[in-house]
């Protein structure tokens, strides 16, 4: 008889759920508290009753991040977003989350807290309005297919012309003009980013790319008449995409 060895032992609870999507990524839902010891890449991490712990020197990089009570970060996260009523940052942990829906937080002062956005629109407005800003970065770092000839990386903002209201119509009001301003701001992040997916094709690409050229040049005229079409050319279209769709209907009444 082979000597005894001991093991540690894994015990699922009744109700858990356990998937792999296309990616390679696990996705983990329980009801109850959930303690991460294994670093890896996961698209959701779900406690539905309890908390969420990932331990000390343990890697996490998430697309979700949800506990009913509280979410401790005691080694590294990477999430989109993480939502719990309380989010704990213990002593040496990084989280670098891009979307923060949380009651309280508390960081150890070694703790170091990257992002921590209140919503996507509060995110896209911000990059936005800094894309501009995105041009000094080294070429290697910027998503997209190079620079063109006049060193703009795909997706930097060009600087933008006045608005010009068309033939027979007034300046437009403060209020509308700040309602344009930050459409023109998401939406024109939206296409930024549907533009880096590596597996999209023409017509699809030819798509945004006019798009993005209208919007960054503010053609209102061309953009009502076009962007519902174009938008359709695109095969597969992300809930995003579809969102910048009703936010530029809302804006021209459609």
């Amino acid at each position: 008889m082979s000597e005894e060895k001991n093991f540690p032992t894994m015990i699922i609870p009744a109700g858990t759920e356990i998937g792999v999507n296309d990616q390679g990524q696990l996705s983990i839902r329980t009801p109850g508290n959930l303690v991460i010891q294994n670093s890896g890449s996961y698209s959701l991490i779900e406690s539905s009753q309890g908390s969420v712990r990932i331990d000390p020197g343990v890697k996490v990089e998430a697309v979700s991040v949800m506990a009913a009570d509280s979410c401790f970060i005691g080694g590294e996260l990477t999430a989109w977003k993480v939502k719990a009523e309380k989010i704990t940052l213990e002593k040496g942990a990084q989280a670098y989350i891009m979307l923060q829906q949380s009651q309280q937080l508390e960081l150890d002062r070694s703790a170091r807290l990257v992002g921590n956005f209140a919503s996507d629109k509060e995110l896209y407005l911000l990059l936005g309005r800094f894309s501009r800003q995105l041009r000094q970065l080294p070429q290697g770092l910027a998503p997209g297919r190079g620079a063109d000839e006049e060193g703009f990386l795909p997706g930097m903002e060009r600087e933008e012309e006045p608005f010009v209201a068309p033939d027979g119509e007034g300046e437009p009001s403060p209020e509308d003009r700040q309602n344009r301003e930050e459409t023109f701001s998401l939406v024109r992040v939206i296409f930024e980013r549907e533009l880096g997916r590596a597996e999209l094709m023409d017509p699809g690409r030819s798509a945004l790319e006019s798009l993005l050229e209208m919007v960054r040049g503010e053609q209102l005229e061309e953009l009502e008449k076009s962007y519902s079409y174009l938008i359709a050319q695109v095969p597969g279209p992300s809930a995003e995409l579809a969102q910048a769709r009703e936010m530029l209907g809302r804006l021209f009444g459609a």
